[in-house]
């Protein structure tokens, strides 16, 4: 569901994808960004669930996010094409704790720019900084690698709530600036903020039940 305009609707609809090794915290930083809520119980997510919500745009248009939080255990890997095929826009999460998580991201960038090319918008982030004093991944590797791969770098804390929705927010903004690219005429536009840099949802924003066992389960952390 790539994103598109339609002459009947205001509404730019997008797909972004999480995508990154079992838990590093991708589930955590979309419950965080729907709900504001952060689960300690260590849930994670098998397959894949699906979550939208609408932001609302300064020219009164509003776009709609269409968010798959895919599972990062290895067996759950080749189902990946399926789930970031015709993505706009994909989260590579890594934990700062764990180099392996890291070095897995990598493979996933040469997955996306196979299939999708520079037609997708990518955002690395290094996520747990609540748990810096265990960094394994240094800032300034990670922010390089981003760099030779055309991708942005943010880091954030699902737990404290750091730099969530500003991540959200610049997925937002590459992928509004990469429609703009393919269609000349729509114009890069600024997100509307609702007192501080977060997005501006909709009241119809849906979110799965985190305790729904058929789409995740316990895991070693968030």
């Amino acid at each position: 569901m790539s994103a598109r305009r339609s002459k009947s609707s205001p509404t730019l609809n997008f797909k972004a994808v999480l995508l990154g090794e079992g838990c590093v915290g991708k589930t955590s930083l979309v419950l965080r960004y729907m709900e504001d809520r952060f689960n300690a119980q260590h849930l994670s997510t098998l397959q894949a669930s699906f979550v939208t919500r609408k932001v609302s745009l300064e020219d009164g248009r509003k776009a709609q996010l269409n968010i798959w939080d895919t599972a990062g255990q290895e067996r759950f890997h080749a189902l990946g094409p399926i789930y970031y095929r015709g993505s706009d826009g994909a989260l590579l999460v890594y934990d700062i704790t764990d180099q392996d998580s890291f070095q897995k991201v990598k493979s996933w960038v040469r997955e996306l720019r196979q299939m999708r090319g520079t037609k997708i918008a990518l955002i690395i982030v290094g996520n747990k900084t609540d748990l810096s004093e265990q960094r394994a991944v240094a800032h300034e590797e990670a922010l390089q690698y981003a760099r030779t791969v055309g991708a942005q770098y943010v880091e954030t804390s699902a737990k404290e709530n750091e730099g969530v929705a500003e991540l959200f927010d610049l997925l937002t903004h590459l992928m509004l600036e990469q429609l703009s690219q393919r269609e000349p005429d729509a114009s890069p536009l600024r997100l509307e903020h609702a007192g501080t840099d977060g997005l501006r949802s909709s009241d119809d924003s849906e979110v799965p039940d985190a305790s729904d066992p058929a789409g995740q389960r316990s895991c070693c952390g968030i």
